[in-house]
């Protein structure tokens, strides 16, 4: 069936603007963008006017077409009917400062250990909104950002994390794995640390009110909702983001500076959002860091799990000095849905670190 002449020029007309959109928006990001690279310690003030119709509409696109409704009820799919007077109000609301958060939905998805995750499903333009505060953000926090974190970063993977895991165990002289749980991150985050961890480099409030906004908002489960000033509603769009600008300050700039002025052997770090790996040279460092882990994590509201953090003998000559003490082969340990394994090769100071899927 032949399309009708006005259903192509309509289909051009919104490919033409969302190709404006997008370009408009990548300008915005990059004029951030710069000063947030040169100027490490300098607080924006002024971020709230990049939050144009091309902003929010790129945002919108951005969402999954398919994604559960929140409370509101409104689908991708019904909101795109009617889109550019629905962006345009909303960002009338957003700039008189009537726009206001709704509370999430609560949704429990299935874990592999049979436990249920509870996930924060939030209303469509609390997602829109949401999309373009972490596009303005991230402008600012990838400058930031250090390299071994590696979860919810544009332009990074799981595969990326594991590679530099890897290289790190074949490159160096870890022995030891510090396998580290945080309990319950996203329920325990502590908010009040949170806003004052975004305050270091964010200084419009209007952004800060946003956060906060979405912090109090609540979530809704059997009919009530509940308020908490912990945690940071897992399973929002923003949620990773704060997620990692939590740890950035809590864990990363912490762990990094210990590694420079406490460490007295090799260390590696990997970090995917709340998944943290930490490799040692000497098992001094694995039990001095792991100590000082424990004590900078309750000062800020977070606490390692007992029964899954561990330390593991694991690394390039694991498997030789275990044997020589009359032990088994390496242990293993899983890292992002993957297995790590270790097989001591012909020669003494050979290893090969092979990563497989792991069973469910």
């Amino acid at each position: 069936m032949e399309r009708r002449a006005g259903t192509e020029g309509k289909a051009s007309q919104h490919s033409t603007r969302r190709a404006q959109d997008r370009e408009s928006v990548s300008q915005a990001l990059a004029r951030i963008r710069q000063p947030a690279r040169q100027r490490k310690k300098e607080r924006f003030t002024a971020l709230f006017h990049h939050f144009s119709i091309a902003m929010l509409r790129t945002a919108f696109f951005a969402l999954k077409r398919d994604a559960a409704p929140g409370i509101d009820g409104l689908t991708w799919r019904a909101y795109e009917a009617d889109l550019d007077r629905r962006i345009e109000d909303l960002h009338g609301r957003l700039h008189r400062g009537a726009y206001r958060a709704l509370a999430s939905r609560r949704r429990h998805i299935p874990k592999p250990d049979g436990r249920q995750r509870p996930l924060a499903v939030a209303a469509l333009e609390d997602k829109i909104v949401q999309r373009a505060t972490t596009a303005v953000l991230n402008a600012i926090y990838e400058e930031d950002f250090l390299g071994f974190s590696y979860g919810f970063r544009p332009q990074r993977s799981q595969h990326d994390a594991l590679d530099a895991l890897v290289v790190g165990l074949t490159r160096t002289k870890v022995n030891y794995i510090l396998d580290a749980d945080i309990r319950s991150f996203f329920d325990e985050v502590s908010q009040e640390w949170l806003v004052r961890f975004v305050e270091h480099r964010i200084g419009d409030k209007r952004i800060i009110r946003l956060i906060r906004k979405w912090l109090k908002a609540g979530v809704l489960e059997d009919g009530s909702v509940t308020i908490s000033e912990r945690g940071t509603g897992q399973g929002s769009v923003i949620s990773p983001l704060l997620a990692n600008i939590y740890l950035h300050y809590v864990f990363d700039l912490w762990a990094e500076r210990w590694r420079r002025r406490e460490a007295t052997g090799d260390m590696i770090i990997v970090r995917y959002a709340d998944d943290i790996l930490v490799g040692f040279e000497r098992r001094s460092d694995a039990h001095r860091f792991w100590e000082a882990m424990r004590e900078r994590l309750a000062a800020f509201s977070l606490s390692l799990h007992p029964d899954k953090t561990q330390l593991l003998e694991f690394g390039r000559f694991a498997a030789v000095t275990r044997a020589q003490r009359g032990l088994g082969k390496p242990e293993t340990f899983d890292f992002l849905g993957f297995s790590v394994l270790q097989r001591h090769m012909e020669r003494s100071s050979d290893c090969d670190c092979v990563v497989k899927l792991r069973e469910r």
